[in-house]
């Protein structure tokens, strides 16, 4: 179902017809991002604006749809995607390095939370470093731009490794949680 995460009553609408279809959410995943790269003396607001609203309040309102079913059924496993970027900032990264801590944050928080109510709620946050996908398409600024463009070139690996790190996650058995993975190729310098 397509869904505008920031929008959300959208998101809740893709919850209901979770619910409506299979009866219940096992697993709901919060991995919609963008990374527009600039420096902050060039004062993109509408950039930075939209980065905060797909990339940390659609995570919210993805938890904020799934939470209160999972709740219900005492279980189910919220995934998170943060970034390398969630770790370590760099210039030109600000903005994106802000939303991906703040997701690290959220999730952390979201785990204790569970935890003290004894849901059987799993909470997980992976933080990926270069990984082959359209992240780059958003990244306007030509400095940044190419300078990431052959980053990636050089070091990114297949979202299907990313892929294999979440259904590895869900497979643990249910009283196990990894509650923090940082996944990157195994020749990244950054």
């Amino acid at each position: 179902m397509v869904t505008d995460v920031t929008k959300h009553h959208e998101v809740e609408k893709l919850a209901q017809f979770a619910i409506k279809t299979f009866n219940k959410i096992d697993v709901w995943i919060n991995n919609a991002g963008i990374m527009i790269l600039t420096s902050l003396k060039q004062k993109n607001i509408k950039d930075w604006d939209e980065t905060i609203d797909v990339n940390i309040k659609g995570t919210l309102y993805g938890i904020a749809a799934s939470l209160p079913l999972m709740y219900q059924q005492n279980s189910g496993h919220i995934i998170n995607i943060s970034s390398i970027a969630g770790h370590f900032a760099h210039a030109g990264e600000a903005v994106y390095s802000a939303t991906k801590w703040a997701v690290r944050a959220i999730s952390e928080s979201l785990r204790e939370e569970v935890a003290k109510d004894k849901t059987n709620i799993r909470i997980t946050v992976i933080s990926p470093g270069a990984i082959n996908t359209e992240l780059l398409n958003r990244v306007t600024d030509k400095e940044f731009s190419s300078e990431f463009k052959e980053y990636y070139k050089t070091y990114s690996i297949s979202a299907e490794r990313i892929a294999l790190t979440i259904k590895q996650a869900i497979e643990l058995p249910a009283d196990a949680t990894w509650n923090e993975i940082i996944i990157r190729p195994t020749n990244e310098i950054m």
